[in-house]
Formats: structure tokens, C-alpha cells, sequence
């Protein structure tokens, strides 16, 4: 190979690996966001909501950086194969990590507000929702820096049981209003948490898909293997 070959193959290099960064640095800032949110509507800890909605500006920074180094390098690299669906993996992985930073700011908005009223008893259990779904993403964020496609179906099989718990959630705190009209203002704030913790399930859910696209070539939901596994079958 030719120096000048060699120079070439090195810059590509950085560039995927500076992309790779990027996306790792915003799975690890949006984890956190979610983790310490959780833990500000379980010890009512308004410092530590306030925090969380100050961070969103630094996902929303590195989306941005993500879709300009992308639109970089099919610009000038022009990726093909495996490498075009890295860089397409990527940005779709960013919309998605830009989403759940949104959902977490959200949620630590509406904590502050719950937090001036006195606690309803199933914030506990929304609570509990929350590290369901901070387990799933972490899983998701696992599987994307292994490159783990088997593990990023382990992930999207599992998303049912949340959208259980949610189900479980709402059904309760319908009751517990229609009980008790005076909660109605508190309970409709949990609703809404519940709401944004069901979907940033989801958006976990999206970056499995994305992580089997980029190792496999295909898309996660035509996989016969795993509509089967979904449906119970053998």
C-alpha cells in the first residue's frame, strides 16, 4: 500500500472512531440523565432534577455533531457495506439517545412539580418502571458499544414487560383519581412520567434495531428467529 493509501485508510479510521466517540459520550450522558431523574422523583430531590434539564443542551450538541461528522464522511469517504450501515446506524442511534435526553428532561420538569405537592404512594411504583427501563437502556447502550446483536434481541423481546408495568400503572392511577378527585393534578403528572419512561423504552427498543441493522444487514423486525421467539414459539 501506498503512503498516500495508507494516509487515506488512517484518516477513514479516525473518522468512524471519532464517530463511534461521539455516540458513546451521548449514551453516557443520556444514561445518566435517566438514572439521576429517577432518583430525583424517588428522594424528591429538586437540585438534582434541575441538573438533569441542564444536561439536555449537551445531548442536543453532540446530536448535532453526530449528523455533521455523518453527513461528513459519506461526503467525502463515500462508506460502503458494512461501514455505510455503520454510519447510518449511527445516526440513527443519536436521534434516538437526542429523544430519551428530551423524555428525561420532561420527566425531571414534572418531578419538580410533584415535588410541591405531598407524595402519591405509586410514585414508588412508577419509580420502579423507571430502573426497568434504565436497566433496558443500559442493556441497549451494552450491545451497541459490543456491537452485540444477539444481545440487542435479548433487549427488544424483553420491551413487553414494560409495556406491561405502564398498562399496570395507568389502570391504577385511574382508579386512584376517580377515587379521589383531589389527586387528579398529581396523579396526571405520574401519568405523564410513566408516559415518557414508556417511551424512552421504545427508543432503546429502536436502538436495538439499529445495532441488528448495523451488524447484520437487515432489519430486526423481518427476522424470522425473532418473530418466532415473540411469539413463544421453539
Amino acid at each position: 500500500m501506498s503512503a498516500l493509501a495508507d494516509h487515506i485508510v488512517s484518516g477513514y479510521d479516525a473518522d468512524l472512531n471519532a464517530l463511534n466517540a461521539q455516540i458513546s459520550e451521548m449514551g453516557s450522558l443520556t444514561e445518566t440523565m435517566l438514572s439521576d431523574v429517577i432518583r430525583s422523583l424517588n428522594k424528591r430531590d429538586n437540585e438534582l432534577a434541575e441538573a438533569v434539564i441542564k444536561q439536555d443542551s449537551k445531548v442536543n450538541r453532540l446530536q448535532r455533531e453526530v449528523d455533521e461528522n455523518s453527513m461528513r464522511i459519506m461526503a467525502l469517504r463515500h462508506p460502503m457495506a458494512s461501514d455505510l450501515r455503520r454510519v447510518i446506524g449511527a445516526v440513527r442511534v443519536a436521534n434516538d439517545l437526542e429523544r430519551v435526553g428530551d423524555l428525561s428532561e420532561g420527566v425531571a420538569k414534572r418531578t419538580l412539580s410533584l415535588n410541591e405537592v405531598d407524595r402519591i404512594s405509586h410514585a414508588k411504583g412508577v419509580a420502579r418502571m423507571g430502573k426497568m427501563v434504565k436497566a433496558q437502556l443500559s442493556q441497549a447502550l451494552d450491545a451497541l458499544l459490543r456491537e452485540d446483536a444477539d444481545l440487542a434481541v435479548q433487549v427488544w423481546l424483553a420491551d413487553e414487560d414494560i409495556d406491561e408495568m405502564y398498562n399496570s400503572i395507568f389502570r391504577e392511577l385511574l382508579t386512584y383519581m376517580m377515587g379521589d378527585p383531589r389527586t387528579i393534578s398529581a396523579c396526571a403528572s405520574l401519568l405523564f412520567v410513566a408516559k415518557n419512561l414508556e417511551r424512552i423504552g421504545d427508543h432503546a427498543i429502536n436502538i436495538c434495531e439499529a445495532i441488528y441493522f448495523t451488524v447484520n444487514g437487515s432489519q430486526l423486525i423481518s427476522d424470522s428467529r425473532v418473530i418466532k421467539a415473540r411469539k413463544g414459539g421453539k
